[in-house]
């Protein structure tokens, strides 16, 4: 069956913000912990976090952490994502699960081919699935079996993980994958991790996204040359956001 991207927020650092001014303050303050921690907690803390992310002190943003579930996404999405090493994952095993029966993510350039590109490629996961199973069955079954017919599975394939990444790795993340030219599938999880974060952490991820939102291209003569969508498309993340926050009464 076809799946697509989902992600949800399921864990945070209690008040993010706060913990990250706590954690920069100190660094400047004389004052005592607990007399610290009171007058942070009950103040506003976005001015000064804004001046954080201008003095270019990120340091202190590391101490919030950020964890999320992600399905519907692919065995090749799996190979990009794990390549941000500062964070942690725990993924769906190929060896203690079955995939006699696997969900895969269908390519939108497939897509866009029409019904017939479609039900050809559904015709092949079928296939693969058929031979899978055959393996399965000719090497007995099991958690032996599953190890060794994996090898035949696509990287269509579809997975599920928990990913943690804290704050300044999180907007590194950003930076990354939510330009126009990283891959379709990981930049689509991106965008709706960055929303998810910006949700519960407005001032610590107000610059996040890519380097385009913050001035010229970082890519150079490889530029997408869209910057202006790009604004435009974080405007619409924003105001979506406020949308339903108010329609929630939050």
């Amino acid at each position: 069956m076809q799946v697509t991207p989902k992600v949800r927020l399921i864990r945070y650092t209690e008040d993010p913000e706060a913990t990250v001014a706590l954690a920069a303050k100190l660094c400047y303050s004389d004052r005592e912990l607990d007399d610290l921690t009171d007058n942070i907690l009950s103040g506003d803390n976005g001015k000064f976090i804004a001046k954080l992310m201008d003095m270019g002190h990120y340091s202190p943003v590391e101490h919030a952490s950020f964890t999320f579930s992600v399905e519907g996404v692919s065995r090749a999405f799996l190979a990009q994502i794990t390549r941000h090493r500062i964070a942690s994952f725990s993924v769906r095993s190929q060896r203690y699960v079955s995939e006699d029966s696997f969900n895969y993510v269908i390519p939108p350039a497939i897509e866009q081919l029409g019904s017939a590109a479609v039900a050809r490629f559904v015709g092949q996961m079928d296939t693969i699935m058929d031979w899978y199973r055959d393996w399965q069955s000719a090497l007995g079954r099991g958690e032996k079996s599953n190890e060794d017919a994996r090898f035949i599975l696509p990287n269509a394939c579809e997975t599920k993980m928990i990913v943690t990444m804290n704050a300044r790795e999180l907007k590194h993340f950003f930076s990354l994958r939510c330009c126009n030219r990283a891959q379709w599938e990981i930049r689509a999880v991106a965008w709706q991790m960055m929303k998810e974060a910006l949700k519960v952490a407005p001032n610590l991820f107000g610059d996040a996204g890519p380097g385009c939102l913050r001035g010229a291209c970082p890519e150079g003569a490889k530029s997408c040359g869209k910057g202006a969508e790009v604004k435009a498309k974080r405007d619409a993340l924003l105001k979506e956001i406020e949308s339903e926050k108010k329609k929630s009464g939050k």
